[in-house]
């Protein structure tokens, strides 16, 4: 089984996926994104009768999008595949589940996912 994950905007979407999406679900995150991430991922999970450890992969939609919103769902998935020893793969466009997936079941994916911002990051100076 594979999650996917797209941060990008308010509205989280997560998705299990094999050959095609099984089930979806959006959660309104807006500002508790980092605070209730991993719970909303692990509620999801149970509801469709799966564990952690049941996955085989991971997707991330990497951008572009909410710098903050991209850096969390980024960082938590690197973070599962990392401790889950399972491979992840980032995406950009429409199409980025489904790719996410065509990669993983070529044996390609990513030694680590980058946020892809769309633009270069605006860098203020220190005041002081």
């Amino acid at each position: 089984m594979i999650l996917a994950i797209d941060t990008s905007t308010p509205e989280c979407r997560m998705s299990l996926l094999n050959d095609g999406v099984i089930t979806e679900k959006n959660w309104q995150a807006d500002r508790r994104l980092a605070l209730e991430l991993l719970e909303q991922l692990e509620n999801f999970l149970n509801e469709n009768d799966i564990n952690f450890q049941d996955l085989t992969g991971l997707i991330v939609f990497r951008g572009p999008g909410s710098f903050t919103g991209l850096r969390i769902g980024v960082t938590v998935m690197n973070t599962l595949a990392d401790s889950l020893d399972i491979p992840i793969v980032g995406e950009v466009g429409e199409g980025w589940r489904q790719s996410g997936i065509e990669r993983l079941r070529a044996g390609n994916p990513d030694e680590i996912v980058l946020p892809e911002y769309g633009s270069p990051p605006h860098i203020t100076k220190p005041t002081k």
